[in-house]
């Protein structure tokens, strides 16, 4: 029992890390320019399958690091094109068009690779098992928990230290006193929303090792990165991260003991955690309430 339950707990802390880096991006672009992008999911997905075309040139590593990063100049694109026409609106216009675009990026993605699923190739000891006992605990996890630790430390470093950061956090809380202070609000918003893709797309390569690739692979991960904002804290990124750690152990841990309700539990989370505490966990007064 206890080896199933730290199984479960690994699986956890995995999905966990998806939904973190998948949440951390929603939030970045939710916070600053309140674009509620039901497109981040595909975004994902294009990351993994940027990482799969890539490495037979590149190998896995550098595909690794290339792809997130033509996911993110994509995404500045998108918002230049796109996204930008929509602010100041009604949040149900980012809504609508976003989850439109998913649809095309979706088919997009049928069209060029297929519907079937692919299989991202890793190097061959991040496949093998960190020991005989914890056979069902493979270095591939390891590293990527490890990479999703350095992607947050290294995104709350870039907030707190650097000018183009602080703007950011800045701006999440009074855009307009930033804008009245001479920065360029359009090509902060713009570097923000590439940011957030950025982490979408290492979420993508990420997830293609672990479980593969599949035109639909961003669907299961986005509406759980939704609820991780809310549970954590609509304008927390601290928040954010908790959250997404949170439902993926609770999932995780209830599939160990009721399995049908798994992916009812995260639901559950998130409705106690909006009557006890609207603003989520960590989310400032006024954000949900």
């Amino acid at each position: 029992m206890f080896q199933v339950i730290l199984f479960n707990v690994t699986n956890g802390l995995i999905i966990g890390a998806f939904y973190v880096l998948m949440a951390l991006g929603l939030s970045l672009i939710l916070n600053l320019s309140n674009v509620i992008n039901f497109a981040h999911g595909n975004f994902l997905a294009l990351g993994g399958y940027l990482a799969f075309t890539l490495s037979p040139a590149l190998g896995y590593w550098g595909a690794l690091l290339v792809s997130p990063f033509i996911t993110a100049l994509i995404g500045l694109a998108v918002e230049r094109l796109m996204i930008r026409r929509v602010y100041n609106r009604d949040p149900v216009y980012s809504l609508l068009l976003t989850f439109g675009f998913a649809f095309v990026m979706q088919d997009a993605a049928r069209y060029i690779w297929g519907p079937n699923g692919l299989p991202l190739g890793l190097p061959e000891f991040l496949s093998q098992p960190i020991s005989p006992t914890l056979f069902f605990i493979t270095w591939y996890r390891v590293f990527m928990v490890g990479v999703v630790i350095v992607a947050v430390l290294g995104l709350f470093a870039f907030l707190r230290y650097t000018q183009v950061g602080i703007r950011i956090r800045a701006g999440t809380l009074d855009l307009e006193t930033v804008a009245s202070l001479g920065v360029n609000i359009s090509l902060l918003r713009t570097f923000n929303f590439a940011l957030g893709c950025l982490l979408a797309g290492l979420s993508g390569v990420l997830a293609a090792g672990q479980i593969g690739l599949n035109p639909n692979m961003g669907d299961d991960l986005l509406m759980p990165s939704f609820i991780a904002i809310i549970v954590g804290g609509v304008g927390s990124l601290i928040g954010t991260l908790f959250g997404g750690l949170l439902i993926g152990v609770a999932a995780a841990l209830t599939t160990v003991f009721y399995p049908s309700a798994s992916e009812a539990v995260i639901y559950a989370i998130m409705m106690i955690v909006l009557l006890v505490r609207p603003r989520g966990l960590m989310g400032e007064e006024g954000m949900m309430a």
